[in-house]
C-alpha cells in the first residue's frame, strides 16, 4: 500500500466533496472511510485511477450517511442532483485538484479556530495524517487530539467560501506546523515544507514563496542544531560544512525571485536574514550590518517586540554589545528570551557576574528542557570562569 499516494490524494478528494456541497465534518468522515476501504481493497485490486476511486467511494459513503440522518435529508436532495456518478476507478467527476486543495487550506486556517486547532485540522485534512500521527507529533493522547480535531471540524462545518481566503492566516498556520519540528513518527518540519510547496504550486504569491524559502534555509541547518547527546548547538558554533547546500541554494533562488516582485512581506524579510546567515562561511564573516537593516524592515512590517528583541542581538554583533544593550533597554524585560539575550550581551561586554545571573534566570523561564539545559550550562560555565 502506497501511504504517500493516499496522503497526497486526501486533500483533493476531500475538497471535491466539500465543493459538491458536503458538510466538512461529514465529508472528512467519508474520506477517512474511503481511505480505510482503499487499504483493504487496493493491495489485491489496485484501481486504474486512484483519485477517481476514492472520490466515488467517499461520495457514496457520504450519501449513505446522509440518507441515514433525517435531519440532513434536505442537503441530500440538494447535492444528489449529480446523477452521473462514476464507477470506481473510472476517474470521471474527480475535478481539478489545485482549486479543491486551496479551498481546504483556507478552510483549515479559518479565523474562528484557535492556532492549535487550525494546525491539527490542516495536518489531518490537507496533510492526510492520521489522528494517531498528529497526537504523537504533539505528545498528547490520541483521544485528546481526536476531540480537538472533532471540535475544529464542527466549528468550520457551516463555513461557506464565496470570497477569497486570507493567505496570511494560511501561512501563519503552516509556519506554526514548521516550528513544531519533529516528534513521534512524523517530521512536522518536513511536512510543513511539503505542504508549503503544494500551496506555492497552487497560488502565485510572493509571501508563499518567502515562507517556503525561509523553511528551506532553516531546515538546511537542522542536522547541526544539536550535539550527539541532544544538547543545543548555538548558530555560531554549528558545523557549517554540514549544512544542506542544496536546500540553501534552492531557498536563495526562491527568495530572490520573490524579492524581485517588490512586494515585501514578513516571511521574505525573515528569509533574507536566514540567507545572510547561510551565506557566511564562518560566523565571523556574517554580515551583521545588513542583518540589522533587514530587522529594521521586519520591525516596520510587523511591529513585533520579538523581532525587536532579535534585532538587539544583531545590533550587538554589528555595533558592539553596549549598543545591543541600549536597544534591549527599550523592550519589556518580561519578553520570552529577554534574559537570555541580555546575558549574551553582558557576557560579550565582559560583565560575567551579571551574565551568569541572567543565564540562570533565563534557564528558569526556558520553554523546553533542551533550552533550559543549554542556559544552565552557560551559567555554570561563567561561574567556573569567575572562580579561576
Amino acid at each position: 500500500m502506497n501511504e504517500a499516494l493516499l496522503r497526497s490524494l486526501t486533500p483533493s478528494v476531500l475538497g471535491i466533496l466539500v465543493r459538491r456541497g458536503a458538510d466538512f465534518a461529514a465529508a472528512e468522515d467519508a474520506v477517512q472511510d474511503a481511505l480505510v476501504e482503499a487499504v483493504r481493497v487496493w493491495p489485491a485490486d489496485p484501481p486504474r485511477d486512484p483519485k477517481g476511486w476514492l472520490v466515488t467511494v467517499a461520495w457514496h459513503r457520504f450519501l449513505d450517511a446522509t440518507r441515514a440522518d433525517a435531519a440532513r435529508r434536505r442537503r441530500e436532495d440538494l447535492v444528489s442532483v449529480d446523477s452521473g456518478e462514476p464507477a470506481p476507478g473510472s476517474g470521471s467527476g474527480s475535478g481539478p485538484a489545485v482549486d479543491d486543495t486551496l479551498l481546504l487550506y483556507f478552510l483549515c486556517a479559518h479565523p474562528s479556530l484557535t492556532p492549535s486547532s487550525a494546525v491539527a485540522l490542516t495536518l489531518r485534512a490537507v496533510g492526510g495524517l492520521t489522528t494517531r500521527q498528529i497526537a504523537q507529533a504533539y505528545l498528547v493522547p490520541e483521544a485528546t487530539m481526536a476531540q480537538r480535531i472533532s471540535r475544529a471540524k464542527r466549528t468550520v462545518s457551516g463555513v461557506r467560501f464565496d470570497q477569497p481566503g486570507d493567505v496570511a492566516t494560511v501561512l501563519r498556520v503552516l509556519y506554526l506546523v514548521f516550528n513544531e519540528g519533529y516528534s513521534g513518527d512524523v517530521d512536522l518540519a518536513a511536512e510543513a515544507i511539503r505542504l508549503t510547496r503544494q500551496l506555492a504550486a497552487a497560488i502565485d504569491h510572493p509571501e508563499v514563496a518567502g515562507l517556503l524559502a525561509l523553511m528551506l534555509l532553516h531546515h538546511a541547518r537542522r542536522a547541526t542544531r544539536t550535539a550527539p547527546d541532544g544538547s543545543l548547538v548555538p548558530l555560531a558554533e554549528q558545523d557549517r560544512g554540514r549544512w544542506d547546500a542544496e536546500s540553501i541554494a534552492e531557498g536563495v533562488e526562491i527568495l530572490q525571485a520573490a524579492l524581485a516582485r517588490d512586494r515585501l512581506g514578513e516571511f521574505q524579510a525573515q528569509a533574507a536574514i536566514a540567507a545572510l546567515h547561510a551565506d557566511a562561511s564562518t560566523a565571523e564573516e556574517t554580515d551583521w550590518v545588513q542583518i540589522v537593516e533587514w530587522y529594521d524592515e521586519l520591525a516596520r512590517l510587523t511591529d513585533s517586540p520579538v523581532v525587536r528583541l532579535n534585532r538587539a542581538v544583531a545590533v550587538g554583533e554589528a555595533d558592539g554589545p553596549r549598543a545591543g544593550l541600549a536597544a534591549l533597554a527599550a523592550l519589556d524585560n518580561s519578553l520570552p528570551r529577554h534574559a537570555a539575550v541580555a546575558a549574551h550581551l553582558h557576557e560579550r561586554d565582559g560583565d560575567l557576574a551579571t551574565a551568569a545571573r541572567l543565564y540562570a534566570e533565563a534557564a528558569h523561564k526556558a520553554p523546553n528542557l533542551a533550552e533550559r539545559d543549554h542556559l544552565t550550562r552557560q551559567a555554570a560555565r561563567l561561574g567556573a570562569r569567575r572562580c579561576r
